[in-house]
């Protein structure tokens, strides 16, 4: 273990130009190890490292930092180094560190806006110019021309693949499957442009910055429809009723986006039962219960 870290500071150093002096193990996350790196120059940094992921899989985190920072509405941290898709040594990636303070009065309804602003700035196609990784589980981002077929091709039928694949896709979740999919169209409600989304915005994700105001971090970044991100705000809890209500009043939300968060759910559902199993099925199971009772 002090061996790794020791090479882990000495790859962060070089491509930061200072020597690192210490490294200090922080908690959180269940997939990569962060550590808060005290370099040389006096500066403090936050590194993430996956002896296991994929080289390509903080490259593509980094370039989704950049393209959620491009609006300017909402504090991203900046990408100070990252470790290369074909370099030898260690996979990393450092950010600037941002030490948490109490939250300012308004937050929710600060985060409300901003995430409406942001949903607002997407692009002209659901997709992104790359792929990337949501947890450590590859994710498509190949562009479609409507929402119903990336939800579809990029999203779903990914994820029930590879249950399937690794056994975890019970018969009842297949059959489930082939309902949802022929009536997915009428189900995702009416068209909307796509919107430029964090992806992954559980409350883990949402970080208090110095000064008290909103911080996104983790993204797993792309444009899609902005009722996923929302969906995903109240799959785990972590955000309060103002947060939804500022949005609403920013940026109106189509009727009935809280009977369709059991569709959006579904897919972090399935990454759930890809990544961990064992009681994920079952919710996802429920899910396309309700899902297909609408």
């Amino acid at each position: 273990m002090m061996a790794r870290v020791t090479v882990l500071a000495e790859a962060v150093g070089r491509a930061l130009g200072a020597s690192v002096e210490s490294m200090r193990t922080l908690s959180g996350g269940d997939i990569n190890e962060a550590f808060r790196a005290s370099l040389s120059d006096g500066r403090g940094v936050f590194v993430k490292t996956n002896a296991r992921a994929l080289r390509t899989m903080f490259p593509a985190e980094a370039r989704g930092l950049a393209w959620l920072a491009e609006p300017g509405v909402i504090r991203i941290p900046s990408v100070l180094a990252v470790s290369g898709a074909d370099d030898d040594g260690p996979a990393f990636l450092a950010l600037e560190m941002i030490e948490p303070g109490p939250r300012v009065r308004g937050f929710d309804d600060e985060l409300g806006r901003a995430l409406a602003t942001l949903h607002r700035s997407g692009p002209a196609t659901f997709g992104l110019d790359h792929d990337n990784f949501i947890g450590r589980l590859p994710q498509s981002n190949e562009p479609c021309a409507t929402w119903t077929d990336f939800y579809r091709a990029r999203r779903l039928e990914p994820q029930l693949r590879m249950a399937d694949e690794r056994g975890l896709a019970t018969k009842g979740m297949r059959r489930g499957f082939d309902r949802l999919f022929a009536t997915l169209d009428a189900l995702v409600g009416d068209p909307e442009p796509p919107a430029r989304l964090h992806g992954d915005l559980w409350g883990g994700n949402l970080h208090v910055d110095e000064r008290g105001h909103p911080c996104l971090i983790d993204p797993a970044a792309y444009a899609g429809h902005r009722e996923i991100d929302l969906a995903m705000m109240q799959l785990f809890g972590g955000f309060g009723p103002r947060v939804f209500d500022a949005y609403d009043e920013a940026y109106p939300l189509q009727d009935g986006w809280r009977d369709r968060s059991p569709l959006y759910q579904l897919y972090f559902l399935m990454v759930h039962v890809n990544l961990f199993g064992g009681s994920y099925v079952g919710s996802a199971e429920r899910a396309l219960e309700a899902v297909l009772a609408l």
